[in-house]
């Protein structure tokens, strides 16, 4: 049995279980290369057909999300759609009346699911299946934060687990707690779309000139250089409360954003990120902690965009009454075509537990590689071995280059996990630079973040054994004694967002063994594998044209090395 999940709006994309295993995952921006892409996903439904080698007329079921009212009327008005992706994404010139736009985007998406919208995002989405070969399915509607709650559920390691989603809103919600015990994914408690820390968050990154829902790591990172402040006296310590497990906001979406622009109009950018991200973690630590103590379960599992600020997560993870924690590596609205596949499966066969890996996209073997390659006079290229180029890449790091490193199935989420990724040495603040000024071109204030083995954790950050982080979901402090081998892939305050490498990615636990061979400690800087502004490579064909574009000297590709003869 199949069952598709797709989902169509920010960060659109499709998922595929067949036979209760999750074959494939990627979503729309990889084909289309508009990152965070909000069409339908017909590219990446394709991919997952392809993959699978089947038919649309073959598909069971097809699952989606999200029939509010804004959604719908997207659905129904793609032009609208698009005009607030390019809007949103800056691609156009400021318009007149933005402050409207602005309004009217909040007044319909927190209005909710009136009663026809179900119907007409089906009709809409049948039409766009149907387009595709698509027939004899049976469609099916998931709600967006149950969706979210089933990616976290369905793939955390724990069995009685407290599920926790929280994001910007999805059908009227912005938060949820629920219980997972005995296979039984049960919803307990529900926050509206008015008392939403997500809006607040990205209203906050709208207003210090950044993009919202995609900048919001900018103004987490911005934080950190502000002078601190004791809560008492930050100026937006009255926006929100939380008592018992209920979140409050004390004024709706549209006043909130005026009283953050009066605000931030007379404080310095710095300290105003740092007034929203204090009173983000002072928040939403009270009611995760107040959850844990009303349901008394310790094992908690997260979803949604609120969970992609790994400074928040990581004061979450301190909570004393916290044991585990798992945080689902696709938290956002990118995760939810997964999430509503899931759902959909544990209702039609009662299957709630999955093998879950990241690397859950598109591979290429070497020939297809090869093929991408051929008459191109601007690199040279040698086969090796996987051990070689392990071997390899880690000699070439530890001498002081950064490489592109491209191998297996690509990562489903956004971050890069080891097979597309670029990688430089974690001690080296020149190469950082250089890597920088040629491919990244991120805000200074903005860090790079470290791979390091696993096996390697406890002697340099201070862990706790409360998680083992597969998927960059989470900061650490890293130990005084090991931050000059990290400088280059953590941030100012001495945090950095790891991942923790083992044998779920053989090839590269082996190039940081080597590593560790060279240098002492099995890290590296590891940073997504795309140009600044567009997503991350999906193909040969894509890696070939980064370097090109970049003038990156070396690649490790699906067992070729290739040089380029005009890197530096």
């Amino acid at each position: 049995m199949y069952v598709l999940g797709l989902w169509d709006g920010h960060d659109a994309g499709a998922a595929l279980i067949r036979d209760g295993e999750i074959v494939y995952a990627a979503n729309e921006e990889r084909f289309t290369k508009r990152k965070l892409e909000a069409n339908f996903p017909y590219r990446s439904i394709q991919a997952a057909l392809d993959y699978a080698e089947v038919k649309p007329h073959e598909i069971d079921n097809v699952a989606f999300t999200t029939t509010e009212f804004a959604k719908t009327l997207w659905r129904v008005f793609p032009g609208i759609r698009e005009s607030y992706y390019q809007f949103r994404r800056r691609r156009m010139l400021k318009p007149s009346f933005e402050g409207l736009r602005h309004d009217i985007k909040y007044m319909t998406t927190t209005v909710g699911i009136l009663p026809a919208c179900g119907a007409i995002s089906r009709s809409v989405i049948s039409r766009s299946l149907n387009r595709m070969g698509f027939r004899g399915y049976k469609l099916h509607v998931v709600e967006h934060h149950t969706a979210h709650a089933a990616t976290a559920a369905f793939t955390s390691p724990f069995g009685r687990q407290l599920v926790i989603t929280c994001d910007g809103l999805g059908d009227g919600v912005s938060a949820t707690v629920n219980t997972f015990d005995d296979g039984k994914l049960i919803r307990h408690i529900t926050i509206g779309a008015r008392d939403s820390l997500g809006i607040f968050y990205e209203q906050a990154t709208n207003i210090v000139g950044m993009r919202e829902m995609e900048d919001e790591g900018k103004l987490m990172a911005m934080a950190d250089y502000s002078y601190p402040f004791d809560f008492e006296d930050n100026a937006l310590k009255h926006f929100f409360s939380a008592t018992g497990t209920i979140i409050r906001a004390r004024y709706g979406p549209l006043k909130q954003f005026r009283m953050l622009q009066r605000i931030a109009w007379k404080t310095p950018r710095e300290q105003f990120s740092y007034f929203v991200q204090q009173l983000f973690e002072n928040i939403l630590t009270k009611f995760v902690s107040n959850s844990v103590d009303r349901f008394n379960i310790h094992d908690v599992a997260f979803a949604g965009g609120v969970f992609s600020n790994i400074k928040a997560n990581m004061m979450v993870r301190n909570l004393d009454a916290l044991r585990h924690w798992y945080i689902f590596p696709h938290m956002g609205d990118g995760g939810i075509a997964l999430g509503s596949a899931l759902y959909t499966n544990y209702m039609l066969t009662g299957k709630s537990k999955y093998a879950f890996s990241a690397y859950l996209g598109d591979s290429f073997d070497e020939s297809e590689t090869e093929h991408a390659f051929k008459g191109e006079r601007s690199v040279t290229v040698q086969r090796e071995s996987a051990a070689e180029q392990a071997a390899h890449a880690a000699e070439l790091i530890s001498k002081g280059n950064y490489v592109f490193w491209c191998q297996g199935r690509m990562e489903f989420g956004p971050r890069a996990l080891g097979d597309r990724s670029i990688l430089a040495p974690s001690s080296s603040e020149e190469v950082k630079e250089r890597l920088n000024i040629r491919v990244k071109k991120r805000e200074w204030f903005q860090p790079f973040a470290p791979s390091m083995l696993e096996e390697d954790v406890g002697s340099m950050l201070e862990y706790d054994g409360k998680g083992v982080d597969k998927y960059m979901t989470m900061a650490y402090m890293v130990k005084e004694e090991m931050r000059d081998i990290t400088k280059a892939a953590m941030h100012i305050d001495g945090s950095a967002r790891a991942q923790m490498v083992g044998a779920e990615n053989p090839q590269y636990m082996d190039l940081l063994k080597h590593i560790k061979r060279h240098s002492g400690s099995g890290v590296v800087l590891n940073t997504s594998f795309n140009i600044h502004g567009l997503p991350i490579v999906r193909t040969p064909q894509d890696a070939l044209e980064t370097m090109k574009a970049t003038k990156t000297k070396y690649m490790f590709i699906n067992g070729l090395f290739v040089t380029n003869k005009a890197g530096a």
